[in-house]
């Protein structure tokens, strides 16, 4: 029997965002809600990911997804909390890129996000405090990979990660397992977020959901921040 008539898995004609609006209505799904103190991680808010108008490689899902980052950013920041911002960037001969480079080898490129490129430079709607956020740079999918996220998240006692950023089927479903992996709370803004194709945004919304975060609405998250107390 082909195992795509195996009975044992659920198939289905509708949409991945139909199934995933199917999904986040049910009421009875528990949620694992968030903490004592939330941090802002940004995932590779940056012009190559960001900025079609600049490079193939970038996307839009929400038009106001920079205005969201910003916002809920600047809510943090007014609380004192942990604002991280990360983005990928490689070697000139990307002898750090690993197996993930391997793959192609076009001006588009992943490996090919250079160091004080334009590609790794964050968008410029986004307003980062240079002085108080902490900014890393990554070249694996997780911002937690080889990155002192984690360390960091530590030291400021920090027990519920809020992940924005992109692509929800790479680096922020990375970033957001890892999350979870590590113990904390992890929240995933609809607003915050965005991909290449609604089909892999929705469907990986839905796997988040399910199994390793909270998604919820972006004003769920003010709320969250404004009664937030040090």
């Amino acid at each position: 029997m082909s195992r795509l008539a195996d009975p044992t898995m659920t198939l289905s004609d509708k949409t991945a965002r139909e199934i995933f609006e199917e999904v986040r209505s049910n009421p009875a799904r528990a949620k694992f809600g968030f903490g004592e103190k939330p941090a802002i991680v940004n995932v590779d808010p940056q012009k190559s990911y960001t900025r079609p108008d600049l490079f193939k490689t970038a996307y839009i899902t929400d038009p106001q997804q920079m205005e969201h980052i910003n916002g809920i950013s600047k809510a943090a920041r007014a609380k004192g909390l942990p604002v991280i911002w990360t983005h990928v960037a490689y070697m000139e001969n990307a002898a750090d890129a690993g197996v993930w480079g391997t793959r192609t080898d076009t001006p588009d490129s992943l490996q090919n996000i250079k160091y004080g490129s334009e590609r790794t430079e964050f968008d410029d709607r986004l307003e980062i405090d240079a002085g108080v956020d902490a900014v890393y740079t990554k070249r694996m999918p997780s911002a937690f990979f080889e990155t002192p996220l984690n360390s960091f998240l530590t030291w400021h006692k920090v027990d519920t990660v809020i992940v924005t950023g992109g692509s929800t089927s790479g680096c922020v479903r990375a970033t957001a397992v890892d999350s979870l992996s590590y113990g904390y709370r992890t929240i995933v803004p609809i607003e915050c977020v965005a991909d290449k194709h609604e089909s892999y945004h929705f469907a990986n919304l839905t796997d988040l959901l399910i199994k390793y975060a909270d998604v919820v609405e972006v004003s769920e998250v003010y709320d969250a921040i404004s009664e937030y107390k040090s």
